[in-house]
């Protein structure tokens, strides 16, 4: 009787494997249900109005949500409080669709500016959705730059460019850069600027292309083709999406004030957002559908009513938040939710019961069993995949190829890793950046080491870190910080540096109460070792190496106070028959080389202009790029050589570096900066000269090469229109079309061009 219960039970699973696999997919249409409170009005023409959001006092959640409607046209229109942000959808699930102006920047035949805007839209309460938007310029002539706040008072940049030669090299399709470029945003911003810019004011291409557009929209809303060139001065608007919530608290804050809790309806409940800012969100039970906002929002689901929710055979019937499917008369059971599960007489049916309950015990042992096999084959496959993944064989074939051991950095396993982190607990964290964070750790034998984890697991990335591990297996240098081994068993890679103790340069010059410790004697040091460095991966090494990342945040002090120069997943191994690399941009804003930036051909003197940069940081305890300086002051670089044409150096100098006997020192480096600075490549020194001649200050002498004067012309196109842009416009130029938007596209906190 056991066998044939057991068998039974088989048989009815295979009957509900197959009536599943087989069952179609049906739309489902959901009862009418109230969307708004009682006497709200809940639609503003064809767009729904769902409460929180409402359109006069105690018929919206807050503020934020206060949605205004314009009838006074043949369709009315909706908007964001009394801004003109029109809303074109709102989802009940936390998203809303705003109309978000273009950018352009229009030229004439002569290269003057004829017309321009830069919309700008910030936001109070919400955030804008990182992954479905994305931040696009097109042009043949054009670069772009969208900027502004995050959540917690933080800033980000980021932008992109555009370049064609003609209308005929373009493409309809993904924009690659020809013609049409993209770039994403991190995840909670609240302000979106756009800024756009032109090389050469598009007098080589004016014929076909006068224009600039950027704009920050919903990605699925815009395709590219050659017509977009011109089609695009026609369109004013595209849509944005942007995420929504309740608050800035998480479900367990929110349900001790209750009075305030927002998901009042019986069958809702709280689910916290993870992602793109803070708040909660409310969401209706299985089983029902509605308003989870409403107290009475949430309303069953009749199963039995609406189309695909049931697959009785024989009869339905609906339950509160279910159903149950009825069996003929005569027959005993219930085919709940798939299957009549009926039978004749009430002794056949105890005996199925009994059997099938003891084959699914006999099931259950047997699936337990061959889950702890599955998971210790899993186990190790996991570690053979995941060694595969990040780059394990691709590590070993490049040691080889360059004729190195792999004892050269230790492979450490993961469970060492998780020893030494507290697996990887937040109070172990002692940086974070774009891409990773490191902790650190103690190994078992009591060295205190970094470790590098990516924050998120990128195919792409794997030949960037396997970079990383192969250039700093060649480099032995006191200023560069030691790569001590890798982990390739983890689904992330890790990297294993010694600990560097004293902070970065960036953290020790821009902060007041350390910068006092950091006199000019100490400054130069810094200097000149990090220029001994590069000048040694550029002229020492067994293979030349740019660092092509060089800034202060990538230059750590230890205890002493000795420069260490970390972070070479951007490096580029240069061949012995090369001078430049033809490579996609890559660095970070305020101390890119600005003929990088334009060529795409990187040399040494790449790294030669961002370390420039860095002196300019140690000289002014200024950062590279200040968003809150006035126009002329945001960019560094320019700032400075603006000040050193007028002859105020002492002005703009560390107040913690000047003293009686030193000037003579810091007016030599401030010189020696600015041959760094030069806008063409050519015209700047080498790191070997650069690190010659701070060696020379530092003891007394003093190194110098032969150079010529520049001419003022090229001076000026380093402090002119070429770069003013960047990211920032001069605000020279005629405006037109969105000055009247200034007073009124605010929600509801701030705004700015």
């Amino acid at each position: 009787m056991i066998i044939m219960g057991f068998l039974v039970f088989i048989n009815l699973a295979i009957m509900l494997m197959i009536i599943f696999a087989f069952t179609p997919t049906i739309s489902i249409t959901p009862p009418n249900y109230t969307v708004a409170k009682p006497g709200c009005v809940d639609r503003c023409g064809n767009i729904s109005i769902p409460y929180p959001f409402g359109m006069i006092e105690n018929c919206y959640q807050s503020y934020g949500f206060f949605v205004t409607c314009d009838e006074t046209s043949n369709q009315p229109k909706l908007f964001m409080q009394n801004t003109t942000l029109e809303i074109t959808d709102i989802s009940p699930d936390g998203h809303l669709k705003l109309l978000q102006f273009i950018a352009q920047e229009c030229y004439a035949q002569n290269g003057i500016v004829d017309s321009y805007n830069n919309p700008w839209i910030s936001l109070a309460d919400f955030t804008v959705n990182n992954t479905a938007n994305k931040f696009t310029v097109v042009g043949c002539d054009t670069y772009g730059f969208v900027y502004g706040g995050r959540v917690n008072r933080r800033i980000y940049t980021t932008g992109c460019t555009a370049m064609c030669d003609s209308v005929e090299n373009l493409e309809k399709g993904p924009c690659m850069g020809l013609g049409c470029c993209q770039s994403s945003i991190p995840e909670d911003v609240r302000t979106v600027n756009i800024s756009l810019g032109s090389y050469r004011n598009h007098t080589r291409v004016w014929g076909f292309n006068n224009c600039s557009y950027g704009f920050f929209a919903e990605e699925s809303a815009f395709s590219f083709s050659p017509e977009s060139l011109t089609n695009l001065m026609n369109v004013k608007k595209l849509p944005m999406v942007v995420d929504w919530a309740i608050g800035n608290a998480t479900c367990e804050q929110a349900q001790m004030n209750f009075s305030s809790y927002a998901c009042v309806s019986i069958n809702s409940r709280c689910y916290n957002k993870t992602d793109n800012g803070d708040g909660y969100r409310c969401r209706c039970e299985d089983g029902y559908e509605g308003n989870p906002y409403l107290i009475h929002g949430c309303q069953d689901i009749d199963e039995c009513v609406v189309p695909g929710l049931n697959n009785c055979k024989y009869g339905c019937k609906n339950m509160v938040g279910g159903f149950h499917c009825l069996c003929p008369k005569g027959y005993l059971g219930d085919g709940r939710k798939g299957g009549d599960g009926c039978s004749r007489g009430e002794s056949l049916t105890l005996r199925l019961v009994a059997g099938t309950a003891l084959g699914f015990i006999a099931l259950l042992l047997l699936i337990c069993c061959m889950y702890l096999e599955l998971k210790r084959r899993s186990f190790n496959r996991n570690k053979q995949k995941f060694f595969l993944q990040n780059g394990g064989i691709l590590l070993q074939e490049k040691l080889i190829t360059r004729e190195r051991s792999q004892d050269i950095v230790k492979i450490y396993s993961s469970s060492e890793l998780q020893k030494a982190t507290n697996d990887f607990h937040n109070n172990m964290i002692i940086g974070q950046g774009g891409f990773g964070t490191v902790y650190k750790g103690e190994l078992p034998d009591n060295r205190i080491v970094a470790i590098k984890k990516s924050k998120r697991v990128d195919p792409n990335q794997i030949d960037q870190f396997i970079n990383e591990v192969i250039i700093l297996s060649q480099i032995n240098h006191r200023n560069v910080v030691r790569l001590l081994g890798c982990c390739l068993e983890t689904e992330i890679p890790l990297l294993v540096y010694e600990f560097i103790d004293n902070d970065t340069l960036s953290a020790n010059i821009h902060n007041q109460a350390k910068a006092r410790f950091l006199n000019w004697s100490m400054r130069l040091k810094i200097a000149a070792e990090t220029a001994g460095v590069l000048s040694y991966l550029h002229s020492a090494a067994s293979i030349p190496i740019i660092h092509r990342d060089v800034k202060s945040d990538n230059i750590l002090l230890d205890h002493t106070f000795t420069a260490k120069v970390s972070d070479f997943g951007a490096s580029r191994l240069v061949p012995l028959d090369q001078t430049q690399l033809s490579t996609m941009v890559q660095g970070t804003f305020g101390y890119l080389d600005p003929e990088y930036m334009q060529t795409n051909q990187l040399t040494e003197k790449s790294d030669v202009y961002s370390f420039g940069v860095v002196v300019l940081e140690l000289l002014t305890g200024r950062k590279a790029i200040s968003f809150d300086k006035p126009e002329a002051e945001k960019n560094l670089a320019h700032f400075f050589l603006s000040v050193l044409k007028q002859e105020r150096l002492l002005q703009v100098l560390d107040d913690n570096i000047v003293s009686e006997g030193n000037m003579e020192q810091i007016t030599e480096v401030a010189k020696l900066a600015q041959a760094c600075l030069h806008v063409r490549g050519e015209d700047r020194p080498s790191m070997k000269e650069v690190a010659m001649e701070l060696e020379g200050l530092r003891f007394g002498g003093k190194h110098s090469w032969a150079r010529t004067e520049h001419n003022e012309e090229e001076m000026e196109s380093l402090l002119g229109e070429g770069l003013n842009g960047f990211p920032y416009s001069d605000g020279n130029s005629s405006s037109v079309g969105f000055d009247s938007l200034r007073d009124h596209v605010i929600l509801p906190i701030s705004g700015g061009r």
